[in-house]
C-alpha cells in the first residue's frame, strides 16, 4: 500500500510562510492499494490539490471515507474535481448520525445548498453514491478491507483501519482519549473508570500491530487542560497509544492551526524528549503535507 498526506492541519486552513514546510491544508490522506484502488480518508481542503492530480488518470473510482462531519474534514469535498466530470464514480462512506437521522449524504446536502455553493448537488456530473456505516462494519475494496472503529469526539467519529495483503494503516480522525467525568471518591468514579479502561483496550486492540498509525496529536500536555472535552489528543497520548498497540510507525497529525512550523517542531521535540525513539518501538514522525510512504 501507499499513503500520501494532502492535508495535516486541524480546525481551519492555515496557509502562509509560517506553515510552508508542513502545509496549511486540513485533513486529507490518499491511500493506494496494491492494485491501485483509490481510498481517500477525509475531505478537508487538501482534497482539492489532490483531485487535480487525478485528471491525468480519468475516469476514476474514488472511495472516500469520512471520519466525521466537522468542517475541517469535509470542506474540500465540493471542490473534489472528479465529481464534475462524467464517467467518474465517487463513493462517500461515513457514520449514521442518530441526531439528524441521516448518513453521509447530509455532508453534501448541506454544503451544496443554494446559500453556500454555486453548484447544486443535482448538477454533479459523476455518479455519486452514499454508504452509511456503523462501528465495526467492514468494506471490501479490491484486496483491501476497511474497518470502521468508533472513537471519542463531540460528534460520531469513525477511525479507519485499512488492511491489504498483510500490511495495515490506521487513521484516528479526531480522537480524545476517554476521561473520567467523576472526581476520585465520587460514587460513580470506579465504575466509570472501568468503562474507560474497557474502551481504551478495545481501541488498542483495533490498532494492534499496524504498520502505520496516523493519530490526532493537536495539543501539548500544557495546552490540554484548557481544551479538555474538545475531542482532540496530545503528542504524548498518541505516542503512548502507538506503544500500547505495537504500531511500527506513528504519524502525529491534526496540527494546531496557530502553530508555526518552527513551533510545531519545538513542541514535537519536547514530546520526544519524554518518549525517545527506541529500538523495537514506534518510529515517531510529524505528518507533513506531500510526504509519501510505501509499505
Amino acid at each position: 500500500m501507499k499513503l500520501r498526506f494532502w492535508g495535516v492541519r486541524g480546525s481551519i486552513p492555515s496557509p502562509g510562510e509560517r506553515t510552508i514546510r508542513y502545509g496549511g491544508n486540513t485533513t486529507c490522506i490518499e491511500i493506494r492499494t496494491d492494485n491501485n484502488e483509490l481510498i481517500v480518508l477525509d475531505g478537508g481542503t487538501g482534497i482539492f490539490p489532490f483531485s487535480l492530480t487525478l485528471l491525468k488518470e480519468l475516469p476514476v473510482t474514488a472511495h472516500i471515507f469520512n471520519t466525521h462531519s466537522h468542517w475541517d474534514h469535509i470542506q474540500g469535498l465540493p471542490f473534489f474535481i472528479p465529481i464534475f466530470i462524467p464517467e467518474n464514480l465517487v463513493k462517500l462512506y461515513g457514520a449514521f448520525d442518530p441526531i439528524s437521522n441521516e448518513g453521509p449524504e447530509r455532508i453534501m446536502n448541506v454544503q451544496l445548498q443554494y446559500s453556500y455553493f454555486p453548484v447544486r448537488e443535482a448538477e454533479m456530473k459523476s455518479r455519486f453514491e452514499y454508504f452509511a456505516i456503523m462501528p465495526n462494519d467492514t468494506v471490501e475494496i479490491g484486496a483491501a478491507t476497511v474497518t470502521a472503529i468508533l472513537l471519542n469526539h463531540p460528534v460520531i467519529n469513525l477511525g479507519y483501519r485499512i488492511d491489504c495483503n498483510g500490511k495495515s494503516i490506521f487513521f484516528t480522525g479526531d480522537h480524545e482519549p476517554h476521561f473520567n467525568i467523576y472526581e476520585p471518591g465520587d460514587d460513580g468514579y470506579a465504575e466509570y473508570q472501568d468503562l474507560i479502561e474497557e474502551q481504551r483496550l478495545s481501541i488498542v486492540e483495533a490498532i494492534r500491530g499496524v504498520d502505520i498509525l496516523v493519530a490526532d496529536s493537536a495539543y501539548t500536555l500544557k495546552e490540554y487542560p484548557a481544551k479538555k472535552g474538545w475531542g482532540h489528543g496530545t503528542f504524548d497520548g498518541s505516542i503512548q497509544l502507538a506503544k500500547d498497540a505495537g504500531a511500527k510507525i506513528l504519524y502525529c497529525t491534526h496540527h494546531e492551526p496557530t502553530r508555526s512550523d518552527d513551533d510545531l517542531e519545538k513542541v514535537f521535540a519536547e514530546a520526544l524528549s519524554r518518549h525517545p525513539n527506541l529500538e523495537g518501538g514506534p518510529d515517531i514522525r510529524l505528518a507533513r503535507e506531500g510526504d509519501e510512504i510505501v509499505i
